[in-house]
Parts: structure tokens; sequence; C-alpha cells
């Protein structure tokens, strides 16, 4: 049954406000695009005591947007409102919170979540006051105050204060993910509330500088009265989305088919001048199927109207129906300005036959880009080598310079192999497009590594190393990827591995991939172009038994240093260098097999709906961008494509 929040207002086709997934920034708590209202004179200002007060903040470079700015550059100012965007997800849901490790969260849960800072699609480095109107801090950065609006909201129509900032910066640090406790809660001395609508954030040494106003600006801010009234835990399934400050809320919902988002009349925000031009829809409705190929026939019948596709397969070929053909559908595509997704499997390291790196090595050679790439993806990939790739932070070549020094100095404590300051950054081998199989010389140099690892092939054909068969398992839950695991298990045999593809529902997905029950899994490794804490989430120790992203479950002592390099960098070219030093590490390490990574977007929707042209570099904004438009969509209901 359909089931409807029962304090719920009208809507107005007047009001407006979304939040589009961000993948783009590499902060704790990503963040998108927002500035100043109603700040004149104040965007920066050196008072004598030391303290800048700012409406605005970026340790790197100069901010893209001056105050008084009209909008943003990237919005059309005069798009509509109204209509409604129609998406879909693939498989189940039964919780309204992704921030716990229970449940399954809904698409789109945090669309109404705000947060103190916020940064745009064309400013990779600054932030901009959006519940806060100045931020002031001293030149130590010892500690950050902000004086909040006076005018937020939360969507039940009570008064936003600091003492629900503190709150929600004090329930993460008690419920949130244990990885993500484990990092920050050795960086604040605490946050104290200063006043109705001035709260402070004060730092230990331990927190690096360049964190700091981005992390404390980055905490989403949630209702304190609405969390203890309704005794929701940030550790526990919710049945709805906790209330925060934003434009959009929960409309309706029915589980593992459906979910809508609907605009508050109430947002606070309304006429803020950044949302000039975005926030267009009335309502953002997701739908659910079991699986991809249901999905794309549900496109193909309008059953939903706006779909970012991610097989090639379908993107090569699939593009072939009714509505498409007769002009009603627009397939097109968009360049993707963001640090490329490194997509790979990797290996669950905690498995001791997975801790010998020449096993690793040898299982990962036998994966044949070049012939996957022109076979099952139309030559539209390129291979991830990088954890950054299509950027300047990708290592390449031999170690510079900059890069030995914090190198050298790794390989004398014994942590790193010396091969590492003399050979050129790993690059898996490409394959043979004409043959599903490795050439011969990738097949005896993985037999050798497999051999010296000790795994002999017995009279079965089937390696084995003190009586146990080296097993591999590779874990999914979406049936389109059969096309792609199946030759690389088949390859996998040819060598003597007793290799499989298990595939499950998602719930069972997410349940083994928690509990390190593979060995083999996706990941989508997704950095940003100032990266910094999330780094000990994707790869540091202290999150490797308990992470979701840290899968790999991945300890190197010299891993953890060069990432604290990272998060120490005070210029731009300090940046890139350890970052080159980190990337060139972890490939080395071999404990992921790189798999594709895509810098377009390709889009196909109902001629019902405008962008701004150009978009900007790091979003495509379907969800805050983009409009709906009515003609069109009278066209397409007179010609019976929609109801």
């Amino acid at each position: 049954m359909t089931q409807r929040r029962p304090d719920m207002r009208p809507r107005s086709a007047m009001m407006q406000a979304a939040r589009p997934d961000d993948r783009r920034w590499p902060r704790m708590l990503a963040l998108s695009a927002l500035a100043v209202f109603g700040m004149a004179g104040l965007l920066r200002a050196d008072t004598d005591d030391g303290v800048t007060v700012s409406s605005s903040y970026a340790f790197y470079g100069d901010l893209k947007y001056p105050q008084g700015f009209a909008h943003f550059d990237y919005v059309n100012p005069e798009a509509p409102k109204g209509g409604e965007i129609s998406v879909w997800s693939q498989g189940n849901f039964d919780s309204f919170n992704q921030y716990a490790r229970e449940g399954v969260p809904a698409a789109l849960n945090t669309i109404g979540t705000e947060r103190l800072m916020e940064s745009s699609y064309d400013d990779p480095y600054g932030l901009y006051c959006l519940l806060c109107e100045t931020v002031e801090y001293p030149e130590s950065l010892d500690w950050v105050i902000f004086n909040l609006r006076e005018d937020v909201t939360f969507q039940d129509g009570t008064p936003m204060t600091a003492e629900d900032v503190a709150f929600t910066h004090r329930l993460f640090l008690e419920q949130g993910i244990v990885e993500y406790r484990r990092i920050v809660e050795r960086l604040y001395d605490g946050v104290e509330v200063l006043g109705p609508h001035r709260v402070k954030f004060t730092f230990t040494e331990e927190a690096a500088l360049r964190d700091r106003v981005g992390l404390a600006g980055g905490t989403p801010v949630f209702s304190k009265a609405w969390f203890e009234d309704n005794g929701v835990r940030l550790d526990k399934s919710s049945q709805e989305p906790f209330m925060s400050t934003g434009a959009y809320v929960l409309d309706s919902f029915d589980f593992n088919r459906r979910v809508v988002y609907a605009r508050n009349p109430d947002y606070w925000g309304y006429d803020h001048p950044v949302n000039v031009g975005r926030y267009n829809f009335d309502r953002i409705r997701v739908e659910y199927f079991a699986d991809a190929s249901a999905a794309f026939e549900g496109f193909k019948s309008g059953a939903y109207t706006f779909r970012v596709e991610s097989s090639s397969r379908e993107w090569a070929s699939g593009y072939d129906f009714r509505n498409l053909n007769d002009g009603y559908v627009t397939k097109t595509e968009f360049p993707d300005g963001n640090v490329g997704q490194h997509l790979s499997w990797v290996f669950n390291l905690d498995k001791p036959k997975w801790q010998d790196q020449r096993t690793r090595q040898a299982i990962g050679m036998m994966f044949n880009f070049a012939w996957s790439n022109e076979t099952l993806f139309s030559n539209f990939y390129k291979q991830p080598a990088s954890f950054w790739p299509g950027t300047d932070l990708a290592a390449t070549g031999v170690p510079g310079a900059g890069e030995l020094a914090l190198l050298q100095p790794l390989v004398d404590q014994g942590l790193l192999d010396p091969a590492v300051l003399t050979q050129e950054a790993f690059v898996p081998p490409q394959g043979d497009a004409a043959s599903v199989k490795p050439g011969r010389r990738t097949l005896r140099a993985a037999s050798k590594l497999l051999d010296d690892a000790g795994w002999i092939t017995g009279d079965d054909g089937i390696r084995r190393k003190d009586g146990e068969v080296l097993e591999v398992v590779i874990i999914q839950f979406n049936p389109l990827y059969d096309r792609i695991v199946t030759p690389y298990v088949n390859t996998l045999k040819a060598i003597g591995v007793d290799a499989r593809l298990e595939r499950m529902d998602t719930a069972q997905y997410v349940e083994r991939r928690r509990s390190g029950d593979f060995d083999l899994t996706n990941q989508g490794f997704q950095m940003g172009f100032e990266p910094s804490l999330g780094l000990f989430q994707w790869f540091g120790s202290k999150t490797a038994d308990n992470s979701s992203r840290n899968l790999m479950r991945l300890r190197d002592p010299a891993v953890d240093q060069l990432i604290e390099h990272v998060i120490g960098a005070t210029t731009l070219d300090d940046l890139k260098t350890s970052v080159h030093a980190l990337d060139r590490v972890l490939r080395s390490l071999n404990f992921d097999i790189p798999l594709w990574y895509n810098d377009q977007n390709w889009v196909a929707y109902y001629n019902m709906y405008g962008h701004p042209d150009p978009l900007p570099p790091f979003a495509l904004g379907q969800y805050d961008l983009w409009w709906y438009d009515a003609d069109g969509a009278a066209t397409l209901k007179e010609a019976g494509v929609i109801r």
C-alpha cells in the first residue's frame, strides 16, 4: 500500500528546491552548491584581533563567485517551475536513513538535507555560507565560528538554532558509522553553543589545517526536537527522511516500488539568490525495478522519463524503439568533468590466500580489458589505471624528485619495495582484443606467479596449496554483469582457478559485502580534486575492520603515512605531489582489478525537459538545473506517449 506522511501540507508549484546526488567532492560530507544572501560588505573582513569574518572560504586559490552575484553562471535564470521528473532505481529499499549500516536506504533519501556551507558545480575549492551568514576564524584556524541565519526553518516550520547544529555534530560522533567516528572524533576539541544563532567548533592539533573549515562547514543539520520527540537514532533504519532544512520532502512511498519527493511550499530559502534558475521540479519520482533489463523496458514504455545510462551495450544498440524513432525521446551525451570513477573488482585481503601479492597479481592479469572493451562495450570505455583517472593527480612514469622525497623514507623503513623508486606507475595489461584469453606471454607470467606463490596444478587441472583449492567467488546482484563476469570466470579456469559467479538479491549482496563473505566484489572508487580525510575511509588501516568504502580491508602502513602527507598539503603543488605518490603506491599493491570508467554522461529523456547549455563541468544537475517543458509534455500526452 502506498504510504503518505500524515503531516504533509499542500504543495505549491511556485516553491523550489532539490538536492542532486553528489559525487564530486572529497570531503567527509559531500558538499553541493549554494552561497550568500543579504550579506553586503561582508564577503571578507579581517578584524583588529586577526580574526577573519567572511561569507565564503577557500584554502586554495580565489573563490569564483564574489559578493552580490545574481546567480550561478551555469543556470537558466528564467527556467520555468513545475512538473515532475521521473527516474529509476534497482532492487528494493526498507529505510530512509543512509547513515546506518542497518537496512537498504531509498534513492535520494538525503534530497532534503542541507549543510552549513556548500560548494558550486564549477568551483572545486570554494565553500559558501548557506545556513550561516558568516564564518569567523583566526589565522591559526584553531577554531571556527558560524553565525547562523535567523530565518532558517526546518521542514515542519520550526526555527533552526545553534542547538540543532551542535546536536547533529554530536549525533554523528556518537551514533555515526564506525569508519566515520574513528577518523573524525580525534579532530574536534568540542562544539560550543555561543548563542541562539552562533556556534563554535574547536579543533585538536591532529586536525589538518586544510580540512578544518570544510569539515565543520560540511555538517548537515537535523532537528534536535524531531529526533528526541520521535525516538529516532542515526544508527537505525528510519521510515522517513530525517527532519532537515532543505526544500524537498517525502511525499509518498510504496516499499520496493516507488518513492516520491515533493517541494515544500514553506521552504525558508525560496528567495535565496543562489536558487535562481535551480530546483525547478514540483515532484521527483523514483520507480523501482527488479533488474536493469526490466527498467530499460519501463523507460521505453514511458513508465519513467529520464534515464542516465550505465550499460555500453544498451547505449550502443538498445536505443532502437518506437518512442525514440518517432522523435519523442532524446539520446545524447554530456562531458563529465569530475575525477573519473575507478571501477574495479577488489580482493578481500582478510582471506589468507589474497595476502600474497603474487596471487592477486596473477588473478588480475587474466582480465582482458581490450577484448571486453571491443566485444562487450563497443569501445566506449577506458581502463582506469589510476585512482584519479583523467586528471593531473594521476601518477605517471617514474617518480619525480618530489615523490622520491616522500617514498624513500618508506623504503628505508622497509614499508615499500625499493622497486617503487625506479619503476613506472603500474598500468594493468591491456590484453588482445582478438581473443577473450590473454596472450600466451600473459598466461605464462600469471601461471608462474601462481606457481611461485605455492598454488600447484593437480591432475584435475585445479590449483591447490596445502590442500586448499584456489577458489574465486565473485558476488553480484545485477544480471547485466553476467556477460562481463562469465568470460572472466572461464579465463580463470583456464589457469586452474576454481572461479564462479554468485548472483543474489540486493539485501544479500549488501550483507555479504559488509561481512566480507566474498573473494571479489565491485567497488567504484570516486576520488575528488582536493582529496583529504575521506582517503582514510577508502584506504586507511583504521577503517579496514568495518567500512563501506575500504571493502578490500586494506591495512598498509605506507599508505597510511602517505594519506597523512596528502591531508597535510598546504599548497596545490604539494597536494599534487603527495597524491601522485599515494596513487603510485596504491596501484603497486594490486588489491584490485581495474575494470573501466566513462568520461561522458549518457542521457536519454522524453522531450519534456530543458537544461542549461552548457551544463557545468562537475554535475549533470538533472534534479536541480533542468526544468519541466509543459509544451513538450502536452505534445507527448496528445500523442499518447505519456499519461
